[in-house]
């Protein structure tokens, strides 16, 4: 058996295309190895690995932080899906998940922790009292922040009261798309 019957593709690489006068040596070297090397914008690989690495800071404010901490458990399973390392500190951390009602004692804490947190950084808003004040909003409450996206601008919003681990699962995958897609706030 010869060696051209036993691997065409090899053939098929090898016909090398003529040039132009327009045509360059890096024209050439990329039409030679197409069939063996992809090329991309870097900035769409390094999205893809900032998607799939999400570090999320380990922040609860109410009852939506259990939920959330059940995603990250055994049954749901958050390492799957590349977002599994909560992180302690925010200096460490690229995501921040609003999980539960936000007072406005924790307001600046909020902010600060938001500063601290490296580019490019994200945040995802997980529940009703989260989005918009929840059961707390009435007129003239004075205790409350109605919505995360007053103190930080938020990438995911994820209804429910509580919302369920699947649906975080869910936010942090349409978070990933974002991501991949190059569309984040510039902090």
């Amino acid at each position: 058996m010869s060696d051209s019957s036993r691997r065409p593709e090899l053939e098929t690489a090898s016909v090398k295309p003529k040039l132009t006068k327009a045509g360059s040596q890096e024209d050439m070297l990329a039409v030679e190895a197409s069939p063996y090397v992809k090329f991309a914008v870097l900035e769409d690989l390094l999205n893809a690995a900032r998607a799939n690495s999400l570090w999320p800071l380990t922040f609860g404010l109410a009852c939506c932080a259990i939920e959330m901490m059940a995603a990250g458990a055994s049954k749901f399973d958050l390492d799957r899906f590349g977002a599994g390392v909560f992180r302690p500190s925010a200096r460490q951390a690229d995501v921040m998940i609003f999980a539960g009602t936000i007072s406005k004692k924790m307001e600046p804490v909020i902010k600060q922790l938001w500063d601290q947190m490296p580019s490019p950084k994200w945040s995802i808003a997980m529940g009703g009292c989260t989005i918009d004040g929840g059961p707390f909003k009435y007129p003239n409450q004075y205790a409350i922040v109605e919505g995360a996206d007053l103190i930080v601008p938020v990438d995911v919003y994820i209804p429910g009261c509580p919302p369920r681990p699947e649906a975080l699962i869910n936010g942090i995958l349409k978070l990933q798309d974002k991501i991949k897609a190059g569309r984040r706030h510039k902090a």
